[in-house]
């Protein structure tokens, strides 16, 4: 029998991006219901869903693994989320891939000149001198 692994999501799933902004105080049961009656969607076909709110600093995944649901979410401390450039926010529903959303989720942007602002935050934090041990004499 294989062992079941628990907060798992990878690039052989599907992600379904809901378009509207959403309300992040919406949890388990009012997710499953957008789920269903917005989106037309099943949720224990083992898919993601992915709902951001109106200001785009806030994230939640919502998917069924063995034993239940499960939300991943995120809240940025500065700057906001970015959609994929592929997608249509004119319809309600987005297949997206897992690329697009590691991207969305990290503030990672095809053009390096068009660095997120919640990035641009955190440049100063990052010194060489973490990374790279300097050779002594």
């Amino acid at each position: 029998m294989r062992p079941t692994v628990m907060f798992s999501l990878n690039d052989s799933m599907r992600f379904y991006l809901f378009s509207e902004p959403t309300d992040m105080r919406k949890s388990f049961f009012t997710l499953s219901g957008l789920v269903q009656n917005k989106m037309g969607r099943d949720l224990v076909t083992g898919d993601v869903y992915i709902f951001i709110n109106r200001d785009r600093n806030r994230i939640k995944l919502l998917h069924m693994e063995p034993g239940g649901l499960v939300i991943y979410s995120k809240i940025l401390d500065i700057g906001r989320m970015s959609f994929p450039k592929d997608i249509d926010i004119s319809q309600m529903v987005n297949l997206i891939e897992w690329s697009d959303l590691v991207c969305m989720v990290e503030g990672i942007v095809e053009n390096p000149g068009q660095r997120l602002r919640r990035l641009r935050a955190l440049k100063p934090l990052v010194q060489p001198s973490l990374f790279f041990e300097e050779k002594r004499p």
